[in-house]
């Protein structure tokens, strides 16, 4: 149970209190840090989060694997962050990065390459 004291601190205050879900997962939106444009989604667990704020390099908590998670760590197509940003009540980040390469491990600069339309699925660009 959440203290009554630690939302408004959450909310307004200058301490990082990340708040993961009950499997303790946060919610991690990549985006490139020159043009804007959102190159992945994953999650982070505490320790891809303190992993990637020593490094500089994005770590993630792979779900399917049950491990931490260095992209780019087979592909060389590391993830250099630039800042963090953390939503009001803490429970996801945008994480402004360059990339060395595609995002995406199909090759596609970012994994969002596809829009959904009435007829399924179309492919961008």
């Amino acid at each position: 149970m959440t203290d009554a004291n630690e939302t408004p601190l959450r909310e307004a205050g200058s301490t990082f209190l990340p708040k993961y879900t009950s499997d303790g997962l946060i919610a991690a939106i990549v985006q490139h840090a020159e043009s804007g444009e959102v190159l992945m989604f994953a999650y982070m667990n505490a320790e891809s989060l303190a992993a990637t704020r020593a490094t500089g390099r994005a770590h993630f908590w792979s779900r399917s694997r049950g491990k931490l998670w260095l992209k780019g760590e087979t592909s060389g197509h590391y993830l250099a962050v630039q800042k963090i940003l953390v939503d009001c009540d803490q429970d996801a980040l945008v994480l402004k990065v360059l990339p060395a390469g595609p995002a995406c491990h199909t090759g596609a600069p970012t994994c969002f390459y596809r829009e959904l339309g009435p007829d399924g699925l179309s492919r961008l660009g």
